[in-house]
Formats: structure tokens, C-alpha cells, sequence
């Protein structure tokens, strides 16, 4: 757990880090054929090209743990180091009615187990605000005998899902839609409030620090998410500390946290590997067809798309992309190409992996840093362990 002066002086670490080594974190290897990094450091990146696309799975979420070429052992182990955080102390939780658990997907139910577990405050929650709410689920397994509980939702439909669940449990609890973003919204927040925000997406957690900073709130607890989830086009620093920084993150560097990918099923990944194989194929292709070596982002299509055949695949997404007549190809072996580029990229990732966290972390601990620099405490700290989320970073902030 980080709290107090190691909060800035982790963040200031993470942040040389993450500038000094951009040019090896920033590159995507989707977009590039060659990457800039290659030609200083040719050993690892034949090391890395040289893997196949099981291997690049295998390694996918711990690529730290690889015997690669320089300078990957050093850089391994200088972001273990700085993304060494702990985990946030596990009060009493009271054991949570066996029936509440029953319309909540199990991943998600132990997600919130771990999340509520971790909620302690010197003073106990007298009015729960569950932000963001979805059907409410986080909230009421919250809600203990005395307390009060409101739920800000959205969409209307899972407004009253939510309120049917609080009703058949026999909660008192107020379900309201809400546009959070919205200009009135902070009207929905006072000092009584306790707002908490289990994986809210980018601005929509960052405007609830705002304004239960501005309604007084004396406590709060956010597990961030999806830090690209942003109206702008460029990340905004909320703290003095980030403001301060000459790193300046795109919409693209804010989706590198959000690239470690969960269990899914083999019918999944499948579909996801032929789809990414097919367009690294055709983007060999569109390079031949418009003679310049430049990436040209495609739209995501759907799955009917791969039922295709793939020179059909190739000629329609051509088409779609209005670039000239495709003439015949040796179709099978821009496939194959597609697939071995496929192999390339998902190893050459595997250094951009080692600097996932470390910007996550730096995204998390400038939030830390906003609310301590208005007078919160803060605590930061693992909630659950990785395999349940990776999302797994929760911010406890309280002030009297």
C-alpha cells in the first residue's frame, strides 16, 4: 500500500521512467513493419521476431518473467520494482446475503466481495453513493442495517432492474438516472455522501472525485478504468504533480494499460487471431495497392466478416476503403504472411507489456495525488489479485 510522501515520490519514478524509455512504449507494432527501436537494439528484436504467436500468448500478461536479450532484463525488473504496490488491508466484511449474489455474474460478485472488503474508513458510511451504478449490485451488498444507499444510472432500463433486485431483497434503496456528466449532476452529491465507483470509465470516475471534492464528501473509493475513455483528444493532468510533467499521453497511450487481455474461451481467441491476422494481411496489401509504406487504420467489422473467403475478405475491405481494383494475389501466402506478422507483433508487444502497469500506476497516482492535494488521505493499494481484473488498483481517499 502507498499513502502520505510515497505517493509523489512513486509517481515521479514511474514518470522517469516512462519518459526516458518512450520511444520503446509508444510504437505500436500493429502499425509498424519496422519499428524505431529495432534498428538499437537488433538482437532483442530478432529475439522477439523469432518467437512464435503460442509463445507470445504464453508470456502475454507476465512478459517480465522472459530470459530475452538486453535491454529487457533491466527494464523487467525496474518496473517489478515500481509497481511493487501491495494490497489494501481486508477489514470484517458482515457475510453478505446468499441471495444477493444470484443475478450477479460470479466474476463480477467476487470483484465486489474484494472491493467492499477493502472499505475502511475511520468513520462508517452513514449514505452509500453507488456512482455509475449499472443494477446497483455494488451498492447493495454495501448497504448495512442504518445506512442509506442511492444509485446514479444512466440508462433506464437498468434503473429499474436495479430497483426490482432492491425491492425483492427488501433494500431501501434509491435508484435515479443520472447523467453524471452532465452540469447538474453535482446536485446529486452532499457531505453525508459516500461515493464509491467499482471500474466507472475514464472522465466518469475523474468527474466524481471532482465534484465529491466540491460537495464536501468526507470519503470516497474508486477502482479506475478504461483511461481512454476520455472526450478529449489528449489526456488531462488532474494533479500539480502530472501538470508538472512533460509527458503528454494520447488517446492511443492511454489504451496500453487496457491491453492485457483475460481469459476467454478458444472459439474467442480464434476469432480474435483470424481477424488480427486478416488485417495485418491487408495491410501488406493496401501498402502494395497505394505504393506508400503507411499504416491506414481499417473500421472493426463484424464477425460475418470472417466467414469470408479471404481474398473475398481483402477485395471487399478494398473496397470499403475506396483504394483501386485488387488484381489477383497468391492469396494463400499473403495469409500466411499475415499470420507470421501476426506472430511478430504479438512478441514485439511484449516490451510495450513491461511499461503497461507502470503507466496505469501513473494514471492511478495522479488521481491519488488530486485528492491529497485537497486535503484528503489517501491509500492506494491492490484490492483483488490480477486474475480476478486486471483493473485491480482501488484509491481510498477520507478527510475530516
Amino acid at each position: 500500500m502507498l499513502e502520505g510522501e510515497q505517493l509523489l515520490a512513486r509517481f515521479q519514478e514511474l514518470d522517469a521512467l516512462l519518459t526516458a524509455h518512450q520511444d520503446l512504449w509508444r510504437p505500436r507494432p500493429f502499425t509498424h513493419r519496422h519499428l524505431p527501436w529495432e534498428s538499437d537494439h537488433p538482437a532483442l528484436a530478432q529475439w522477439l521476431r523469432g518467437r512464435s504467436l503460442e509463445e507470445a500468448d504464453a508470456s502475454h500478461n507476465q512478459p517480465q518473467h522472459l530470459a530475452a536479450p538486453a535491454p529487457f532484463p533491466d527494464l523487467a525488473q525496474r518496473s517489478a520494482q515500481l509497481c511493487a504496490v501491495g494490497s489494501l488491508p481486508v477489514i470484517g466484511l458482515t457475510p453478505a446475503a446468499a441471495r444477493l449474489a444470484v443475478d450477479v455474474p460470479g466474476r463480477k460478485w467476487q470483484q465486489i466481495e474484494a472491493f467492499a472488503a477493502c472499505l475502511d474508513f475511520k468513520h462508517p458510511a452513514s449514505h452509500w453513493l453507488d456512482w455509475c451504478a449499472g443494477k446497483g449490485h455494488l451498492g447493495r451488498r454495501l448497504l448495512q442495517p442504518g445506512q442509506h444507499l442511492t444509485c446514479l444510472e444512466y440508462d433506464p432500463a437498468l434503473i429499474e432492474a436495479g430497483q426490482q433486485l432492491s425491492a425483492r431483497h427488501r433494500l431501501q434503496a434509491s435508484h435515479v438516472q443520472q447523467d453524471v456528466m452532465a452540469a447538474e449532476a453535482g446536485l446529486r452529491l452532499n457531505a453525508t455522501h459516500t461515493p464509491v465507483a467499482l471500474h466507472a470509465c475514464g472522465d466518469l470516475h475523474v468527474r466524481l472525485m471532482q465534484l465529491a471534492n466540491a460537495a464536501g464528501c468526507g470519503q470516497l473509493a474508486i477502482a479506475p478504468c478504461c483511461y481512454n475513455r476520455i472526450q478529449g483528444e489528449r489526456y488531462q493532468a488532474l494533479s500539480a504533480a502530472a501538470k508538472a510533467c512533460a509527458l503528454q499521453l494520447s488517446l492511443e497511450d492511454l489504451a496500453l494499460p487496457m491491453s492485457e487481455t483475460v481469459t476467454a474461451g478458444a472459439r474467442v481467441r480464434r476469432q480474435r487471431d483470424t481477424s488480427m491476422a486478416r488485417r495485418l494481411a491487408f495491410d501488406l496489401l493496401q501498402r502494395q495497392l497505394r505504393a506508400s509504406d503507411d499504416y491506414l487504420p481499417t473500421p472493426s467489422l463484424s464477425a460475418a466478416w470472417l466467414a469470408k473467403p479471404f481474398a473475398d475478405h481483402c477485395r471487399d475491405l478494398a473496397a470499403l476503403k475506396h483504394l483501386s481494383t485488387v488484381p489477383e494475389q497468391d492469396w494463400p501466402a499473403l495469409e500466411a504472411a499475415g499470420w507470421q506478422r501476426l506472430a511478430h507483433v504479438r512478441n514485439l508487444e511484449l516490451l510495450r507489456g513491461l511499461f503497461r502497469r507502470p503507466l496505469e500506476l501513473w494514471l492511478v497516482l495522479d488521481r491519488a495525488l488530486f485528492l491529497q492535494e485537497r486535503g484528503y488521505r489517501v491509500r492506494l493499494g491492490q484490492f483483488c489479485p490480477a486474475p480476478l481484473t486486471p483493473r485491480n488498483l482501488l484509491v481510498l481517499a477520507e478527510r475530516d
